[in-house]
């Protein structure tokens, strides 16, 4: 069978019917209602689990803090390390940079490669870096957050529409409760049918009734038999 590379110069020699499927295939993607509302937005999102032996979970989370004030000296647009609840030899560093240029100077620091190579010894398995990019993201409002829920939603492609769908009425509706101070949806840069929510509070009482609202619960419902894994939800409190 003939093949046609896919450049400028051979584009108005190739089959027609090839031109037509070409054409029909980004119709669909352009009619799509819940394509990916950051396309084109440069921000680049890290998440980043870490499980620390028991007895170096101290060290551990001494070693986040002081490369958490090293990295922001760099400048990014933010940059947490957080302790889970109750969990407390787990933690979480999440990083917002401008670009990937900003996100590659700061892994090339001499301050994060240190890091990294020392705390290693230290994990019961290695750093679990998600790399991410902006799904449906917001300014973050004011005020200190007491409260973190980070949530890993994992849907099959087939329902990757569907699942966005109902994460943006709920996104919408936790945006508009008492005591939300964020709720950001990324999603993997490799992976565009893995997401993880992040979900800041101004206190406890605002995220339990966040859990107990009507709306979170017709969400958690109706999301549950598009998931393809468990959803993953955590909950964190700023180590700092």
């Amino acid at each position: 069978m003939r093949r046609y590379p896919y450049t400028s110069a051979t584009a108005n020699v190739m089959p027609y019917r090839f031109r037509v499927v070409g054409v029909l295939l980004s119709l669909a993607v352009a009619a799509s209602p819940w394509l990916l509302d950051a396309q084109g937005d440069p921000t680049q999102y890290v998440v980043s689990y870490l499980e620390a032996a028991p007895a170096s979970q101290g060290q551990v989370a001494m070693m986040l803090k002081d490369v958490a004030a090293a990295s922001r000296k760099e400048g990014p647009l933010r940059y947490e390390v957080l302790e889970r609840v109750p969990e407390s030899n787990q933690f979480l560093i999440l990083e917002i940079w401008k670009d990937q240029r900003a996100l590659d100077a700061h892994n090339g620091a001499a301050h994060t490669k240190s890091f990294r190579e020392k705390v290693s010894p230290l994990l019961i398995a290695p750093i679990d870096d998600r790399f991410c990019v902006p799904t449906m993201v917001a300014p973050l409002r004011d005020g200190r957050t007491a409260v973190y829920a980070v949530t890993h939603i994992d849907v099959p492609g087939t329902s990757r529409d569907a699942a966005l769908g109902l994460m943006k009425t709920f996104i919408d509706q936790t945006r508009r409760e008492r005591g939300n101070l964020r709720f950001d949806l990324v999603h993997q840069a490799n992976r565009t049918n893995h997401f993880t929510a992040i979900e800041t509070w101004a206190d406890r009482q605002s995220a339990d009734a966040h859990e107990l609202a009507q709306h979170t619960r017709t969400f958690r419902r109706e999301i549950t038999p598009l998931l393809g894994a468990l959803y993953d939800q955590r909950w964190y409190r700023p180590l700092e």
